[in-house]
């Protein structure tokens, strides 16, 4: 067996990102339909948006190594998800619903913040600095979404969960 090399693990880490790209779509469109608040709709939405441009971006990527773009199953992405549906189901029709679905989100949101930054800095190590810079964007979109979240929580959702009436 060859010995496996930086490159081979970066691929590893591009193929496991697109998969859990594809996987946190379906995810959101789940949690689009199950959440109450409009805001927290609409933010779901904003992000399905930029998830589906994101996997655009990974797709360019796999062209730029001459590679198909093929995913890798992501067990972590898979458990992340998981819990998110376990929200949907066990706090339906409660007041924290909203609250649970935005923690699950933000859980999404750090897992792709710490991939992407590693797969950026690998992309600079390899001297693949046109690829770094779309990973990069994506990046900085994921960090502005965690942001984006995280505002919502404290202004609104994680409050309203405590004091909405069951």
């Amino acid at each position: 067996m060859p010995t496996k090399t930086m490159e081979d693990l970066f691929l590893d880490g591009i193929k496991d990102i697109y998969y859990a790209e594809r996987k946190i779509i379906a995810g959101l469109k789940k949690m689009i339909r199950g959440a109450d608040a409009q805001d927290l709709k609409a933010a779901f939405d904003k992000h399905l948006q930029e998830t589906e441009g994101q996997v655009e971006r990974l797709v360019q990527v796999f062209e730029l190594l001459g590679k198909p773009a093929r995913g890798k199953t992501c067990p972590a992405i898979d458990g992340i998800l998981e819990e998110g549906q376990e929200i949907l189901e066990e706090f339906k029709d409660s007041p924290a619903l909203d609250a649970g679905l935005l923690a699950a989100a933000q859980a999404v949101e750090h897992y792709e913040i710490a991939r992407y930054g590693t797969l950026k800095s690998w992309a600079i190590q390899l001297g693949k600095n046109d690829v770094a810079q779309l990973l990069d964007q994506t990046l900085a979109e994921e960090t502005k979404t965690d942001q984006a979240l995280t505002q919502l929580a404290e202004a609104k959702v994680n409050r309203e969960g405590k004091t909405k009436a069951a």
